[in-house]
């Protein structure tokens, strides 16, 4: 059975993780016939957003890797402790935690970084020839994980874009439903929340970019 690593940000559309874009990674990797391992850098969140009002909650202070496993029903790795040797692929679910805590890309755009375990982890995958899957924002990533030229779609904002080509990576605009492989590197990417008005809409691409990498592992 494929072994699929999958990393999250925290738990919140907001600061954290996007709760439906994770759950249905997590889903679409068992209907697959796979299994999955989630895990989360043992960091402090870069702030609070109280997902009430849409603002920051101020005094409050949380860990990604604790809120992450809330996703994970408690089930989840420091990712400092995941040896990348475990895993058949990685996939990284979008939510804002993965431009303000797995990088800080929500801030400094073309000019951020990644968290080190976080690239030190993904860059192992893919050093070994191991397929990765990003989704929604995540692809912001990919020219400091995979190098220049780097394939990859974040749908079609036009600020987004040019920051990720700013930095050396290769945007192709994408549908919803769709997906951008980068066959040569094994990275696909695909939009999710960025375009989607709905669950549903999400799930078409989420599930392509599954089946995938899976198929591609």
């Amino acid at each position: 059975m494929k072994k699929i690593a999958v990393i999250l940000s925290g738990c919140g559309v907001f600061d954290g993780a996007e709760i439906y874009e994770s759950v249905l990674t997590l889903l679409r990797i068992e209907q697959n016939s796979a299994s999955y391992q989630c895990m989360a850098p043992n960091i402090e969140q870069m702030h609070v957003i109280n997902h009430l009002k849409g603002e920051p909650a101020e005094g409050e202070s949380r860990n990604v890797l604790v809120e992450a496993a809330r996703l994970a029903r408690g089930d989840i790795l420091d990712l400092a402790d995941a040896d990348p040797a475990d895993y058949d692929a990685l996939i990284i679910p979008g939510g804002f935690g993965a431009a303000k805590n797995l990088s800080d890309f929500a801030v400094k755009g073309a000019d951020c970084s990644v968290d080190a375990t976080v690239s030190s982890f993904t860059k192992a995958m893919h050093a070994a020839g191991k397929p990765v899957g990003l989704i929604c924002i995540a692809p912001a990533m990919t020219p400091l994980l995979f190098g220049e030229g780097t394939a990859c779609t974040i749908g079609n904002d036009a600020d987004t874009a040019a920051a990720i080509e700013a930095m050396g990576g290769k945007h192709q605009a994408c549908a919803v439903g769709d997906m951008v492989i980068d066959k040569d590197k094994k990275v696909v990417t695909t939009p999710a929340y960025m375009l989607a008005e709905s669950i549903s809409q999400a799930a078409e691409g989420i599930n392509k970019l599954v089946d995938t990498v899976i198929d591609m592992a």
